[in-house]
C-alpha cells in the first residue's frame, strides 16, 4: 500500500490498521524526504515490510543508493530500467556482497519499466521501436537480463510484460479502481483483471485513504485478487509467495 498519501502521523496510522492484511507498505518520495530514514525504521519496528520507492537512477551512484536501503532494512527498493544494463548489474552485484559481508537481508530489486522511467538519454530502445508498447517490453526484458527480481509497469501492460519476460520476474502493478484511469485508451484494469494478466504486487493508494473503510476495501481486493486466480487457473502466481500480495 501507498503511504505517500498522507503525513508521517497517519501513514503510521495506517500501518498499525492494515499491516495484518497489507503485504508492503510503499515509502515514495515524497514521504521519505519529508520523514527520512527514520520512518522506514519505525515501520519496520511495527513487525511490517517496506517497498522504497525511490527510484535510484543514477548509475555512478545507484549502487551505492541501493546498499543504505539495504541497511535500513528495505523489502524491495527501486530504479530506472531505462538508463542501463551495467548499472542495474552493479547495483544487483552489491547488494548481494553487502548482505554476505554484513549478514543482511537481501531486499527485492524492482526495475521500473515504465516510460515515465526512460529519458532521452536510454539507448536501450532501437531506432526502430518505435511504438510505446515495444519499449515497455525492451525496458521489461533488459531488467529480466540485468537478473533483477521483478519489474513495476502500467496495469494495460502487464500481459505484455509477462509474455515478454515469462517467470523470470515478478511484477508490480496497480489496481485501477471504476472512477480512476489508466494509458491512453479507457480501460479499467481492476484487481482480478491485473492478477489475471500476470501481476504478483498491486500496489494502493488513493482508493484506501478516501475509503470510509479501508480495512473493507483492502478485503475487497483481497477477494477479487482471489477471484482473478481461479479464473486464470493458476496454483500459485506469485515467485516469492503462495499468493499476490497488497503492497
Amino acid at each position: 500500500m501507498d503511504l505517500d498519501h498522507g503525513p508521517r502521523r497517519d501513514a503510521l496510522a495506517m500501518v498499525d490498521y492494515l499491516s495484518r492484511y497489507v503485504g508492503m507498505f510503499k515509502v515514495g518520495r515524497h514521504l521519505y524526504l519529508h520523514s527520512g530514514p527514520e520512518l522506514i525504521r519505525e515501520i519496520r519496528r511495527r513487525g511490517a515490510e517496506v517497498f522504497l520507492d525511490l527510484k535510484f537512477h543514477t548509475p555512478r551512484f545507484a549502487h551505492k543508493a541501493a546498499a543504505e536501503a539495504t541497511r535500513l532494512g528495505v523489502k524491495m527498493f527501486d530504479l530506472h530500467a531505462g538508463h542501463c544494463l551495467e548499472m542495474m548489474e552493479r547495483t544487483r552485484h552489491e547488494v548481494g556482497r553487502l548482505c554476505h559481508q554484513e549478514g543482511l537481508r537481501r531486499p527485492y530489486i524492482i526495475a521500473v519499466a515504465m516510460l515515465a522511467g526512460m529519458n532521452g538519454h536510454d539507448d536501450t530502445c532501437s531506432a526502430g521501436c518505435a511504438s510505446a508498447p515495444d519499449k515497455i517490453s525492451l525496458l521489461a526484458r533488459l531488467a529480466a537480463d540485468a537478473s533483477m527480481d521483478g519489474v513495476i509497469t502500467s496495469p494495460c501492460q502487464v500481459g505484455r510484460v509477462r509474455m515478454a519476460c515469462g517467470r523470470r520476474v515478478m511484477i508490480l502493478t496497480s489496481a485501477i479502481f471504476p472512477d480512476e484511469l489508466w494509458c491512453e485508451h479507457p480501460e479499467r484494469v481492476g484487481p482480478a483483471e491485473a492478477v489475471r494478466s500476470g501481476a504478483d504486487y498491486l500496489i494502493l493508494g488513493k482508493p484506501v485513504w478516501n475509503a470510509p473503510d479501508p480495512l473493507r476495501l483492502i478485503r475487497e481486493v483481497l477477494r477479487e485478487m482471489d477471484r482473478g486466480i481461479r479464473s486464470a487457473q493458476r496454483s500459485s502466481l506469485a515467485l516469492f509467495s503462495q499468493r499476490p500480495a497488497i503492497n
